[in-house]
């Protein structure tokens, strides 16, 4: 039921569009009455009306003037103007205000009506696309979480760095111009839970704090947050602040949970290419000295080794150093929780298409059913099944239209549309491109 506010100084002309409104539309409005400006603001603040039908002509605050009050505190309420007066005088500053449906006194019941119902109209419409609006954030809150992770994978495991990171960038408002990469690792003997935790505060943080983030799962004992830098600040400017997040991050650490991380900061990169060097460089700078609780920088390191920029390199520093193994386990795990994540993915998409074979299945439709890209999930799916979506389909299709065609019971015309085809000769045509043969001649082979 919708709230209409009827503002009138005249008793009779509010009760006779009540008994108009009541009697042509019933059980749509709750009305509320108002004998001037002054009480149809307050009314309006108590009420929240969807509608309000408003004279221009009151003692006291004009209709106009209360209008653009109630319009401040209520912007998506709808505004009738109803006068006995020659509307025109006041187009001007109505249509300021958004008023865009007015009645000339005496209105009758039809014009009454066809008003009332094409606002009502108007705000099913406006309740359907914050509805969608909403739906559409909720899906992209569950999706963007996993976008930040796959990026900040791209950056941290040894792979091919393509248009991919530059598309996810863009999702996440994440720009590549310029950046680095911060290595939170946590002491060694830490326990999980404490992990957790240090993890979920430093995360906090850095996202309230810092404008451009974006922050990696807790891996081993270590994470990662990647900075976009602003283009305005300076490069000396930026290796201070960078250098003064790092030592917030610490002391919040030391002061909320007793912990003692090291930080290690890479320096500023570009492209994806850049990022990944730079978190490289963090690692190591992060695994520099045995005392936890320093916050070092790659660039003030007087170790005279070479910067590490590859895997490989990076991996040289820690076996040399004994003491450093959690960056290979980290790596490793990387790895593992990426390839793992993959195969959920591929299993929950193949059984999607397992189910849904016979219908007319859309590369897009299961990309979007296991909240991926459809670009990406094209990529992933033929590189882990070594065929395409297409492909896919058509095999399980085919398969089972041979399993079928074993039956006598079923004529060929039957068995392509029970395999999700809808026009026989098609059928045909690709039954014999997959198999070498025509069904025919396949129906013939096992029944002897």
């Amino acid at each position: 039921m919708y709230r209409i506010l009827i503002a009138d100084d005249e008793a009779l002309e509010r009760e006779g569009l009540e008994w108009i409104i009541q009697r042509m539309m019933p059980d749509t409005f709750q009305v509320i009455h108002a004998d001037n400006g002054r009480t149809a603001i307050e009314r309006a603040e108590e009420h929240r009306p969807h509608i309000v039908m408003m004279d221009i002509n009151m003692p006291g605050i004009q209709g106009l003037t209360a209008i653009r009050e109630i319009k401040e505190q209520l912007p998506d309420t709808k505004f009738v103007l109803v006068t006995a007066y020659d509307y025109f005088a006041y187009a001007k500053e109505a249509l300021s205000l958004g008023v865009k449906e007015y009645l000339l006194k005496p209105a009758k019941r039809e014009q009454i009506v066809s008003v009332l119902e094409d606002l009502i109209l108007e705000l099913k419409q406006e309740k359907k696309r914050r509805n969608d609006e909403l739906a559409l954030k909720h899906k992209l809150s569950q999706l963007l979480p996993l976008v930040e992770n796959e990026l900040s994978f791209m950056f941290m495991v040894d792979q091919t760095l393509d248009a991919n990171a530059e598309q996810l960038s863009e999702w996440l408002d994440f720009s590549l111009e310029q950046g680095c990469a911060i290595v939170v690792a946590f002491p060694e003997h830490t326990d999980s839970l404490t992990q957790q935790k240090i993890y979920d505060i430093i995360r906090g943080f850095a996202k309230t704090s810092e404008a451009s983030c974006i922050v990696s799962s807790l891996i081993e004992r270590h994470m990662a947050i990647f900075l976009g830098k602003d283009p305005r600040i300076s490069e000396d400017l930026w290796k201070d602040e960078t250098k003064r997040f790092g030592e917030k991050l610490a002391s919040l650490s030391e002061r909320q949970l007793q912990s003692n991380v090291s930080i290690g900061i890479g320096t500023l990169g570009s492209r994806a290419q850049g990022f990944r060097k730079s978190y490289f460089e963090a690692v190591f700078a992060s695994t520099y000295d045995d005392h936890h609780g320093n916050v070092c920088h790659f660039d003030e390191l007087k170790h005279g080794v070479a910067h590490p920029l590859n895997e490989s390199e990076g991996l040289s520093f820690d076996i040399e150093s004994g003491h450093r193994s959690y960056v290979i386990s980290a790596l490793h795990q990387i790895r593992e929780e990426r390839e793992k994540q993959t195969l959920t993915v591929l299993d929950r998409a193949q059984g999607y298409i397992q189910e849904r074979f016979t219908e007319d299945l859309s590369l897009e439709e299961v990309a979007d059913f296991v909240h991926l890209n459809a670009h990406y999930f094209s990529k992933i799916f033929k590189q882990q099944t070594g065929s395409t979506f297409i492909d896919y389909v058509t095999k399980i299709r085919i398969d089972t239209a041979k399993i079928l065609m074993s039956s006598e019971h079923l004529s060929l015309k039957e068995v392509c549309y029970k395999v999700g085809y809808n026009d026989p000769n098609y059928f045909s045509r690709v039954f014999k491109k997959v198999t070498g043969i025509t069904a025919s001649e396949f129906r013939s082979q096992t029944k002897s």
